[in-house]
């Protein structure tokens, strides 16, 4: 059903009034009454057409204020109506000159009817919209504002603004069911009569053009931001369309005007254009070009000094060029506090003792983690999917880690100058998406090899170049058994971890900037997979080679679900010869964010038995909770004065007891701690099963409704229970 609109009625006017009148619209018909340049003012116009609605039984009103007052517009539908559904701002005036002779005068009354009067009369319509959660609105452009046309500077300039503004409100009224487009018409009129010959202003009859506006009003359309040119019975809708473009600058070399001009060819190249329909789509290919050449270790890591105008930039997938080319080596230079660095941000901390001769460069056994080898395998790949090798012109926003397999030859040094050579082993055919495996070789300052590593990485969208599935490059994931892990490691991962990780060198700010992440569909920045990496490494390493960087070989894992900063990492690791599998989750949501995972320990190390790990270790989703309970107890010593109780926890798994744990409240400071109540006897007992627990604190189970089911029992003082919120409170951030 088509409903009150307000329109401007000479030409296009007229034909929009009459045709939405027919269809049983109530029109609010506005015109001014002055001429094409804007000047004078009558009320003929308006009546004359409202006459014609009426005398065909329909519904019409006149209005003949300036555009620039629209609330009075509005006003008018709303006395006579009750109500404003459709706006369909047509209003507009000529002053053609050319550019050196606009006047002031000319160019603000352009402004002021076009531009400024469609906002003033949709600004005063859109509360009214919002609050009956529907609206239609048409801005009207022209050919001149998409285009340009000589004479018209003001008029084109007045133009393209609408268009902006119709795709900003068609975002901002979404929520509220109000859809925004632009149209521009080709269509005879007092104005076009003085531009165009007089057979062409006849042939370009605006009963071509009225339907194309009334479908765009209708209550079922979803169209919404569109642009369209319409004229002669011809629709044609428009969109944006970029090149790929080219990255003028590198990791350690200067953007130059010179790089532009070498790289014009590729920014001016429309093959492969692609078309954002966003800021977001716009933008989020800059993030993929930042985390492709800013993940730069800070000036230490020498890059290829290719040029990015290679004809990488548009080609799409070459995998025989690509496995050909020749990649610069670079060079990767650490001291002790880029080590210390690199394990504080995977999570090493000095209230372990077994992890000082990590963080101490005096220790007498220093030692550099393992997992540090993927930091020069990293800086001398930045920069190859934004031009830096041929055949591999892909869209950077689309680019996925997808697996990381890492070898060691022999422990890194405390400090050291290392060259890594790159190379592209392979190209896979996913369907999706395209594999890409780059392999890198680590040699020491002796030109020993030191290290190697190979990344998969997924670019989505770039699959269906009829290449090979499979590859014999690509090092294989292994499946964990079904039966129990052997042994598990769970670690609270603290709120700034990301930003602590990003130092080591990946500065992508989807990791830092909450805008670049919400951009990347995410609510928060999220946690580099290197640094989940970083803490299964430390997990497997503490469990099965008492920290000994001698007796890691090998590690392979593949990257399956991202991690929040401040979520719960979980280790879990089952024993097999020398190989440790494991396969690591977010204890808070169960998510598997690191699956098909090994370390091969080298020989002599496979009889290790599992360390004995502290209770943060057990494979329950509660221990976490008990953790952070314990630190909150630390810090709230107005919890004891509040609670006074002590409460017991017996946490089951299978209908049986698999841990208890103790939070007293009432004695000293409090403390929370894994056993029966040192005082011999709890006031209140809660039973629970390990995953009842963890959505009872995080209130995706009521406590009530849980006692009321039988899923929670309780012993002792049953009011007492009462109090738990206070100190479940923090712990349902979790």
């Amino acid at each position: 059903m088509l409903r009150n609109i307000g329109s401007r009625v000479q030409g296009l006017g007229r034909e929009y009034a009459l045709l939405f009148a027919d269809r049983g619209a109530a029109v609010v018909v506005n015109d001014l009454g002055g001429s094409f340049k804007g000047e004078g003012q009558s009320t003929r116009a308006a009546d004359k057409v409202v006459e014609e609605i009426r005398a065909k039984g329909g519904k019409a009103v006149a209005n003949y204020d300036s555009v620039e007052f629209g609330e009075k517009l509005v006003d008018t539908a709303i006395q006579n109506f009750g109500r404003i559904d459709i706006v369909i701002n047509n209003a507009g005036i000529l002053r053609d000159k050319s550019f050196a002779r606009i006047s002031d005068l000319d160019w603000d009354l352009i402004h002021k009817v076009h531009l400024r009067g469609s906002f003033s009369v949709t600004r005063a319509a859109w509360p009214h919209m919002k609050k009956n959660n529907y609206g239609r609105i048409i801005m009207t452009s022209s050919a001149a504002g998409i285009y340009g046309n000589f004479g018209q500077g003001n008029y084109s300039a007045a133009k393209l603004g609408l268009v902006g503004l119709s795709n900003t409100l068609s975002i901002e009224g979404r929520k509220y069911n109000i859809k925004c487009n632009a149209i521009a018409p080709s269509a005879g009129s007092r104005m076009t009569e003085t531009v165009m010959p007089p057979e062409l202003v006849a042939a370009l009859k605006p009963e071509y053009v009225a339907p194309l506006v009334a479908y765009l009003c209708h209550e079922d359309t979803e169209e919404t931001g569109g642009l369209f040119e319409v004229g002669a019975g011809w629709v044609s809708k428009l969109r944006w369309e970029r090149t790929q473009g080219a990255v003028c600058r590198t990791a350690t070399t200067k953007m130059t005007p010179e790089a532009v001009r070498d790289a014009w060819k590729d920014i001016t190249d429309f093959d492969n254009a692609t078309y954002p329909q966003s800021t977001t789509e716009s933008t989020r290919h800059l993030i993929g070009i930042l985390g492709d050449l800013d993940g730069g270790l800070g000036g230490k890591s020498s890059s290829r000094s290719s040029s990015s105008s290679s004809s990488s930039s548009g080609g799409g997938i070459n995998v025989e060029l690509a496995k050909a080319a020749k990649i610069k080596p670079t060079t990767f230079t650490y001291e002790p506090k880029d080590a210390i660095l690199y394990a504080l941000g995977v999570g090493y901390t000095t209230k372990d003792e077994d992890y000082l001769k990590f963080l101490f460069e005096g220790s007498e056994d220093f030692s550099v983690v393992p997992s540090f080898c993927i930091l020069p395998s990293q800086a001398s790949t930045f920069g190859s999917f934004s031009g830096g090798v041929p055949g591999l012109g892909v869209d950077v926003t689309k680019i996925l880690h997808g697996e990381q397999y890492m070898e060691l030859y022999k422990p890194f040094p405390a400090n050291g100058k290392l060259t890594s050579q790159a190379r592209v082993a392979d190209v896979l055919d996913k369907g999706v998406g395209a594999l890409i495996l780059m392999e890198v070789d680590t040699y020491d300052e002796k030109k020993e090899k030191i290290a190697f590593n190979q990344s998969a990485i997924m670019v989505i969208g770039a699959g269906g170049f009829q290449g090979n599935k499979t590859s014999p490059a690509l090092k294989a994931l292994v499946k964990p058994p079904k039966r129990a892990p052997d042994a598990s490691m769970a670690e609270k991962t603290c709120v700034d971890q990301a930003a602590l990780y990003r130092l080591t060198g990946d500065r992508n700010p989807l990791h830092i900037d909450p805008s670049f992440a919400a951009m990347g569909g995410f609510k928060q920045p999220i946690l580099h997979g290197m640094c989940s990496f970083g803490f299964a490494t430390r997990h497997v390493m503490k469990t099965y080679a008492n920290n000994d960087v001698s007796k890691i070989k090998a590690i392979k894992t593949r990257f399956s679900k991202p991690v929040l900063p401040g979520e719960t990492i979980q280790t879990d690791m089952w024993k097999d010869g020398n190989r440790v599998l494991f396969q690591c989750k977010v204890v808070e949501t169960g998510a598997v964010c690191l699956m098909g995972g090994y370390v091969d320990l080298y020989e002599g190390a496979g009889d290790a038995k599992p360390a004995t790990q502290p209770s943060s270790g057990s494979n329950m989703k509660s221990d976490a909770v008990f953790e952070g309970m314990k630190q909150q107890l630390a810090s709230r010593k107005d919890l004891v004065k509040k609670i006074k109780a002590v409460f017991g926890f017996e946490i089951t798994q299978g209908g049986k007891t698999a841990s208890e744990w103790t939070a007293d409240v009432k004695n000293g400071d409090g403390d929370v701690y894994k056993g029966k109540p040192k005082s011999g006897k709890a006031d209140c007992t809660i039973v629970i099963s390990d995953d009842d627990f963890v959505d009872l604190v995080t209130g995706k189970l009521n406590g009530q409704t849980a006692f009321m089911q039988g899923k929670m029992k309780l012993k002792g003082n049953m009011m007492l229970a009462q109090k738990l919120g206070d100190l479940f409170k923090d712990q349902a951030k979790l």
